[in-house]
């Protein structure tokens, strides 16, 4: 038990602020495009009280990381957004949805870099530090990947319709009341059924670990931790 609260603990902080700062940056970015939705609620902010969902930012992860699953899934609560409220929606929701993302990747690389500072540290807060900030890499470059996924409501698919023709994007922009369930599916419906059949069906797992084990090497190096 003991080992597993030492685990949580090493988690705890950088997921919840690689979630809830991800959906910071979208309240961020649309203001600065002319939605004050998300300003008027209070999300324009980096507390990320304002930003937790008490069960898909703390419960679900924490439960994920206590069975030793061998992925991490949360959320936080979504920021609202009137795209219609932007100077040009169709092109500042491209801004908007990349913002949260582009976040997510600069905190990896933020993390990288703090690692040279935690090894200054003495034993064991050096380890405990390290361990955060692995983690932190780990959980940002997961987000970012898997948030540019190019199925609405995910933030790839968002950008996916302000950059397509109306020909493709309206049949996209279509699918977000359906893109929840299809990814739970995906998640983790199809990998039970694979284990009962014997087939390995983690769609996910095979899209998302090429490109998130290339963006963690790369955070890396750019770090200097090669």
């Amino acid at each position: 038990m003991s080992d597993t609260l030492y685990a949580i603990s090493t988690w705890v902080i950088p997921a919840i602020l690689a979630i809830t700062l991800h959906e910071a940056a979208h309240g961020f970015v649309a203001l600065r495009f002319g939605d004050r939705t998300a300003l008027e609620q209070g999300r324009v902010t980096l507390n990320p009280l304002k930003h937790i969902d008490p069960v898909g930012t703390i419960l679900l992860p924490g439960l994920l990381i206590f069975l030793r699953a061998p992925f991490l899934f949360g959320y936080a609560k979504p920021v609202p957004v009137n795209f219609r409220a932007l100077n040009n929606p169709k092109r500042d929701m491209v801004w908007v949805a990349a913002a949260g993302p582009a976040t997510n990747v600069l905190m990896a690389m933020a993390a990288g870099l703090l690692a040279h500072l935690a090894v200054l540290l003495p034993q064991p807060e050096a380890t405990w530090a390290i361990l955060n900030i692995e983690n932190a890499i780990l959980i940002n470059v997961l987000l970012a990947v898997f948030n540019m996924v190019p199925l609405p409501p995910l933030d790839g698919g968002r950008v996916a319709v302000g950059l397509l023709p109306n020909s493709l994007a309206l049949p996209l922009a279509r699918l977000e009341p359906y893109g929840m369930p299809i990814l739970l599916g995906l998640i983790f419906v199809l990998p039970l059924i694979g284990k009962q059949i014997g087939t390995d069906l983690n769609v996910i797992g095979w899209v998302l670990s090429e490109p998130v084990n290339w963006l963690v090497n790369l955070v890396i190096r750019i770090t200097g931790n090669g």
